[in-house]
């Protein structure tokens, strides 16, 4: 319990980071695109605050070392869709492998009876004796 309270906690605080390090680059992409020699000690400030951010993002990295992420995570990702849509992908897949494999047993019950029901008709004494020993296994 308390490591998965770590966890959570480390994700916060990377969260955090990562929030601050995009707010930091849009600040610079700002003062950038207006550049005035007047700003020039506000971008170095800037830049030395996104090369701290990157620094402390890069030392909480051995916190996340089991944490794997599917490649296709990022793919989405760079397509510019939500990675929350990968995991419902993933759902969705899952439940209609599901489906089709429910559908596979029922069809392999249905066929079982079937079978069980045309080999009773025509050796009835073969399928029995099976029935009895089926029954006492």
């Amino acid at each position: 319990m308390a490591e998965n309270d770590a966890n959570t906690d480390s994700l916060k605080i990377l969260q955090e980071q990562i929030e601050q390090l995009c707010e930091t680059s849009r600040q610079v992409g700002i003062i950038a695109s207006d550049f005035q020699a007047t700003s020039q000690k506000v971008l170095n400030d800037k830049l030395r605050g996104l090369i701290t951010n990157l620094r402390e993002i890069d030392e909480m990295k051995e916190k996340f070392d089991d944490i794997e992420v599917p490649l296709e995570v990022f793919s989405y990702i760079d397509d510019g869709r939500n990675p929350e849509l990968y995991t419902k992908a993933c759902l969705d897949k899952v439940v209609r492998m599901n489906q089709e494999m429910k559908g596979k047993v029922d069809a392999y019950k249905n066929f079982k009876t079937a079978l069980c029901e045309g080999l009773a008709k025509v050796f009835p004494k073969e399928m029995e004796a099976y029935l009895e020993y089926r029954d006492n296994e």
